[in-house]
């Protein structure tokens, strides 16, 4: 391994590794276990420690294979088993580079929101009725993805135009380890493609912003009930029975921060109420955390831009069923299939570009 950092990460492996035998026997106390609250939170840091002390011994395995090899190498005469004997040190070297490089990525911090269900929020942006079409197809998108995953995708309000573009929509979606996947894709999504209602057949640009917030759980959150504004109305959509005959649809305005949050698609305007508050709590979680670095308008901003033309994060070329992800200069063309839910491999490509950056960022500190 390295020299100075390579002992320093062997070290905190080793205190790692007498803390996972710590933990080990401790989920086994009947008094641990009878105080479920702890038990869980000591399994959870079990479950976590364990990857890391897997590879950890695969390592030091490894490390022993070498050391025997070298050992034996030292009496033994027979050219044919020092060659042997040699592969096998220079092979097991090539090893342990190869898990030295797992190991880092598995040390580094993990996102504390990674385990955690998510809200989607999608909007239309610069390009009027096409813009609303190209944010409904993003929808339908990563609802197939969502499918995929085993994650499950509901309503939690949406704005249809009349010809089924979507003006706004709030989404949550829900399956261990959601946020993990879908924060990425927080940002400007540009498209690029003749729309039905160009008759010259001229290629238009069409944008729609996508912002991923962690739901934030039950605990983190308190609202004072003085703080709010609610309101009732009737719930707009594109027909069915129930649209637009009771008030059952719910606005909730949180005065300190500005912030608003609707919910519509529950018939019950008390389940709306539930649902939308379980929304503002996300969005006022999403805010505070941000607030610790910097403003909550220039976080927002950095995640969804303004929707302009000229931002984007991905873009979306139909003629040429291409697709470009413009932070890691990554282009796919088989944009048809990416479309129908098929955008598991830029989303790996995004984590490993990630972690990349925050290893680059650790061997700088």
């Amino acid at each position: 391994m390295g020299e100075t950092k390579g002992d320093c990460m062997i070290e905190k492996l080793k205190k790692l590794k007498e803390r996972y035998i710590e933990l080990t026997a401790l989920v086994s106390d009947a008094s641990v276990i009878a105080d479920q609250r702890e038990w869980a939170k000591l399994a959870k840091e079990l479950a976590n420690l364990e990857p890391i002390i897997q590879k950890y011994e695969e390592y030091m395995k490894v490390e022993k294979d070498i050391a025997d090899a070298r050992e034996m190498i030292k009496t033994e005469t027979d050219k044919d088993m020092q060659e042997m004997l040699n592969e096998e040190i220079y092979g097991g070297k090539d090893k342990l580079a190869a898990i030295e490089e797992e190991l880092k990525i598995l040390l580094l911090p993990k996102d504390e929101n990674d385990e955690k269900n998510v809200i989607m929020e999608i909007r239309a942006g610069a390009g009027g009725e096409e813009a609303g079409l190209f944010a409904a197809e993003l929808k339908r998108m990563y609802g197939l993805y969502c499918e995929r995953q085993g994650f499950t995708m509901a309503i939690i309000s949406e704005n249809m135009s009349e010809s089924g573009g979507l003006r706004e929509g709030d989404y949550s979606i829900t399956g261990k380890g959601a946020f993990a996947k879908l924060k990425f894709e927080s940002g400007v999504h540009r498209v690029q493609r003749v729309p039905d209602t160009e008759s010259s057949g001229r290629i238009h640009t069409s944008t729609a912003t996508v912002a991923v917030l962690p739901e934030a759980p039950e605990v983190d959150i308190e609202i004072d009930e003085k703080d709010l504004e609610i309101d009732t109305y009737r719930s707009s959509g594109a027909g069915g029975q129930h649209v637009n005959k009771t008030e059952s649809a719910i606005r909730i305005t949180h005065k300190p921060t500005g912030i608003v949050v609707a919910c519509q698609d529950e018939r019950s305007q008390i389940k709306n109420r539930e649902r939308a508050m379980g929304y503002l709590k996300s969005k006022l979680y999403d805010y505070y955390q941000s607030q610790a670095d910097k403003e909550y308008g220039d976080a927002r901003r950095s995640q969804i831009g303004s929707g302009d033309r000229s931002e984007k994060t991905r873009t979306y070329n139909f003629p040429q069923n291409r697709v470009t992800d413009h932070r890691i200069n990554y282009t796919m063309y088989n944009l048809t299939s990416f479309m129908d839910g098929d955008i598991g491999e830029v989303i790996e490509k995004l984590q490993i570009a990630d972690q990349q950056a925050r290893l680059l960022a650790n061997s700088e500190n």
